[in-house]
């Protein structure tokens, strides 16, 4: 019997929704996507999770991924698992976790081993920063020169007046230093007391009255919603658990027509900065930060490329527009540089 091309488009597409469904149906896997629906894991944060072993668990991480439901990237020796961001598997599993119940026992038991392992990162990030904030700036021109960075933010910020700016994870206070003088007022938090010690010592040497740090969360800001005109994150998303949800904390108190300024690494593979310098992410894609910003309804405007040795620091300018706006341009295509070619 002849079957017409959308009779078997069809056919396809409901053969995909049901090996979905299957694949989601087993109660180990549907507690693997409600853990990875949380944000980026790793094979070995979600084997102490579910208390399976590592080949157990790696079996079920990639029939969820054959079905479209999850998405694997690596990085160095890491590999890291999230759900589908795009296509009909995204919707499927973004329909399948609204039907989880949050008080289902073995869910609750899982969140909260998820907690506990996030709650060790955070203090070995915390240890970590303590111990090196004398150090700071020495540390992050390790390689790149910040010099370079504090230039090209300055072209890119302090194009025009800024009336209230915002760093997010300001550490030692550095780009208060750098961009105060253009903001009519300047804050800067960070969760490291050591840092905001070396931040306030820092911004009373240059005068800045202006200019102000405290301690708080980049998940959780202090601040009304479109409260600042610039956001800056500097050399932190690196470190986060959930860069995703940063940019979108930093979104909600951008106002209209304002402007976010993330920094940090293209993708690399110098495994060390995790050993040695409690790198979380190794890097981040113009594609994965494009999609945060999108879901944060943000546009990437402009990105800039700062080559180092042997890393590369980007600059990601994206903004809010006030209406609608044409289409940017083609992130993939030539864009401004400086410092040397991209």
């Amino acid at each position: 019997m002849f079957i017409s091309f959308y009779e078997l488009r069809g056919r396809l597409v409901m053969e995909r929704i049901l090996n979905a469904l299957k694949a989601a149906a087993e109660p180990t896997r549907l507690r693997l996507l409600a853990l990875c629906a949380q944000g980026e894991l790793t094979v070995s944060d979600l084997v102490a999770i579910v208390g399976q072993s590592q080949p157990r668990v790696s079996r079920h991480l990639k029939l969820l991924c054959d079905a479209a439901l999850l998405e694997r990237f690596r990085e160095g020796g890491w590999v890291f698992y999230r759900l589908a961001p795009r296509g009909a598997g995204a919707e499927l599993v973004r329909h399948i976790m609204s039907l989880t119940a949050p008080d289902d026992p073995a869910l609750v038991r899982d969140n909260g081993r998820l907690a506990a392992i996030r709650q060790a990162h955070a203090a070995a990030a915390a240890a970590y920063f303590r111990d090196n904030a004398a150090r700071w700036a020495q540390i992050r021109s390790l390689h790149v020169d910040e010099a370079e960075v504090e230039s090209a933010l300055r072209q890119v910020l302090a194009d025009r007046p800024i009336a209230d700016l915002l760093d997010v994870g300001t550490g030692t206070g550095r780009l208060l230093q750098i961009l105060g003088p253009f903001a009519e007022r300047a804050e800067g938090v960070d969760m490291s007391r050591e840092m905001l010690a070396i931040a306030r010592s820092n911004i009373e040497a240059a005068g800045l009255c202006h200019c102000g740090v405290r301690q708080a969360d980049m998940y959780r800001l202090p601040f009304a919603d479109r409260s600042f005109d610039v956001v800056t994150i500097h050399q932190v998303l690196h470190f986060a658990e959930s860069p995703g949800v940063a940019v979108a904390e930093a979104a909600r108190v951008l106002r209209p027509g304002g402007r976010l300024a993330l920094v940090d690494f293209a993708p690399h593979e110098l495994e060390s900065l995790r050993s040695e310098h409690s790198h979380r992410r190794l890097g981040f894609s113009d594609a994965e930060v494009s999609d945060w910003c999108a879901a944060a309804d943000l546009a990437v405007q402009r990105i800039l490329r700062l080559p180092g040795h042997p890393l590369t620091v980007n600059i990601w300018l994206a903004s809010r527009q006030t209406v609608a706006a044409p289409p940017g341009p083609d992130i993939s295509s030539p864009i401004p540089v400086f410092g040397g070619a991209a």
